[in-house]
């Protein structure tokens, strides 16, 4: 791909595409030039929002008009598929936003029609890019916690209490299939990127609000390949409204030290046999959590333009896909779940 600056259209103008605008509008190398939705209406005031020039009600009309370098795909996820095929029909570049698509099958085919065609799919997973992770697992790489052996994660948001929960995305409320793969998903990826390549897990799930189809709360017990394991304690109904930054606290154990996360980002180190101390660092104060989404979308334009592995390729980002799938299996028949 050139290395000049690359040519951009987005489909999709709901909730979360503002993220990805504003994102676009402040990564150096790339531009939006059009956006479609089939809301012509919902389309126009988002392109007047974030001054794109070019507005569609279809994306056929939009990738073979515009000729771009990528499509930014930002709409539910049973669209995703076929947006992808039709790009990569097209010999256009894809970025798709999580959750993949809905199934399994579904996703081995997005990634399989992109690579005959000779194009890439990078995947929008902005979770492992927030500062807080950044910065734990430059600290881990340091040395500094030693060997880790346990990874957790306790997350608790109150937007799923009451008779109308998720006001700020309804259509959650349908989804028979609703915490891990909508937002559990994050976590997974995030902890394969700090841990390692996740070699088994258990899942058990529940819904605590019954007017929601799906669940809104689950524990996730992880193997991790090189030995460690990790913990995913989450549910919608009993945290803060609105919720922290960073949805939760994490931490990292070590056989040196250990490293605390709190709700709003900032980190804690304690080797061991010393007290706690605040462990300082930059966190961005604008965008979407840290700024995450610029800099996922800065990584995007240097592999892009470089020719360069991105870290959520498709067919890597297949890893996490399956660890998804694999916990609705285990909570399904009550038994652990080895992952290939």
């Amino acid at each position: 791909m050139s290395l000049g600056e690359l040519k951009g259209v987005m489909a999709g103008a709901g909730f979360f595409a503002r993220f990805h605008a504003d994102a676009w509008n402040r990564t150096a190398g790339a531009r939006i030039a059009a956006v479609a939705d089939l809301d012509l209406a919902r389309a126009r005031a988002f392109a007047a929002e974030w001054a794109i020039p070019a507005v569609y009600a279809d994306a056929s009309a939009m990738l073979a008009r515009e000729k771009p370098d990528f499509l930014d795909i930002v709409t539910g996820p049973a669209a995703h598929r076929p947006l992808t095929e039709l790009a990569a029909s097209e010999k256009v570049t894809v970025i798709s936003q999580k959750p993949m698509a809905p199934t399994m099958e579904d996703c081995l085919a997005m990634t399989e029609a992109c690579e005959r065609a000779g194009v890439r799919l990078l995947i929008h997973e902005n979770w492992r890019w927030q500062p807080w992770y950044r910065e734990s697992k430059r600290i881990d790489l340091s040395g500094a916690l030693g060997r880790v052996f346990h990874l957790a994660f306790r997350m608790r948001t109150g937007d799923g209490r009451g008779a109308e929960p998720y006001p700020v995305q309804p259509y959650f409320r349908g989804m028979r299939r609703l915490l891990i793969y909508e937002t559990l998903v994050h976590f997974l990826d995030t902890f394969r990127f700090l841990g390692g390549e996740i070699r088994s897990l258990y899942c058990q799930a529940a819904r605590v609000n019954p007017v929601i189809a799906g669940e809104d709360c689950a524990l996730i017990q992880l193997n991790f390949a090189g030995g460690a394991h990790g913990l995913i304690d989450a549910n919608r109904i009993s945290g803060p409204l609105p919720a922290e930054p960073a949805f939760g606290a994490f931490r990292m154990e070590g056989d040196s030290a250990m490293l605390r996360m709190t709700g709003d980002g900032r980190l804690f180190l304690t080797p061991y046999g010393e007290p706690e101390r605040e462990h300082v660092y930059d966190i961005p104060q604008c965008g979407y959590k840290g700024d995450s989404i610029v800099a996922l979308h800065t990584h995007f334009v240097d592999c892009l333009r470089n020719n360069r592995l991105c870290e959520s390729e498709a067919r890597e980002y297949l890893a996490t896909v399956r660890a998804v799938f694999a916990a609705y299996e285990s909570a399904e028949t009550n038994r652990p779940i080895r992952l290939s």
